[in-house]
């Protein structure tokens, strides 16, 4: 049993290993959208096949929108990745997969003319027996490219407003202690004036039964011995 205990781990291992290379799990992860101005940036492009064992014909576009204007080809792959002729030419890389569902490609040096909207057309020719189907997919990564200098801004006034809102915060959970503070010093004090009263009320209630039962006493010691005698109730014989 201990045997078994150390080898089940292992072999666990491994069948995952296996699994993740015979059976790669293709995930459609979106494009970032921010990029600064001097780097490098990836337009993520990724088109997952459903039935990755069928042969496919692909085919991939990727366009260009500046703001206000049209859109124009930029990067093309048919047979092999090719740069056309655009401002974006010798700037432009492949940076997709072999198996062609993830066909990517990376900006080099980008500059503030680069922002706008890109396109990634994706088409595919299945080649089944009986017939050829024809798939078509499209991304579209809206870019934005910022100076280093607003990034870093950008980061600072994020901080700050973190900053802010943790102080906000502070601000409340302390407003909010001064409020319990005073609520239970008004409590205390209520209930001490509570019991102020009531032992007031029981002395002066204490105070009243004995002045009564020192009249009462007066009031007979008062009575003459006669009156004291014939008060006295006779005895039958």
């Amino acid at each position: 049993m201990p045997a078994f205990n150390r080898l089940f781990p292992l072999a666990s291992l491994v069948l995952i290993y296996w699994v993740s290379v015979c059976f790669p799990v293709c995930v459609e992860v979106p494009s970032e959208t921010e990029a600064v101005q001097g780097n490098p940036m990836k337009l993520r492009c990724i088109s997952c096949m459903k039935r990755e064992e069928v042969e496919a014909t692909t085919v991939v576009e990727w366009f260009y929108r500046p703001e206000g204007g049209k859109d124009f080809l930029i990067y093309e792959y048919r047979n092999g990745h090719q740069e056309v002729e655009s401002p974006f030419q010798g700037r432009l890389q492949w940076n997709g997969s072999k198996d062609l569902q993830d066909v990517s490609i990376t900006v080099l040096n980008v500059t503030l003319n680069d922002s706008g909207l890109y396109t990634c057309n994706v088409s595919r020719e299945f080649e089944f027996e009986a017939h050829r189907p024809f798939v078509k997919t499209t991304r579209l990564i809206p870019l934005r490219v910022t100076e280093e200098v607003l990034r870093v801004n950008e980061q600072r006034r994020k901080r700050h407003n973190g900053s802010d809102d943790m102080t906000k915060m502070e601000a409340g959970e302390d407003f909010t202690s001064v409020v319990s503070e005073i609520m239970m010093y008004i409590l205390l004090v209520f209930l001490t004036l509570w019991l102020l009263i009531e032992m007031i009320y029981c002395y002066r209630k204490v105070s009243k039964a004995e002045e009564a039962a020192q009249e009462n006493a007066s009031d007979y010691l008062a009575i003459p011995s006669e009156n004291k005698e014939n008060s006295a109730v006779p005895v039958e014989e």
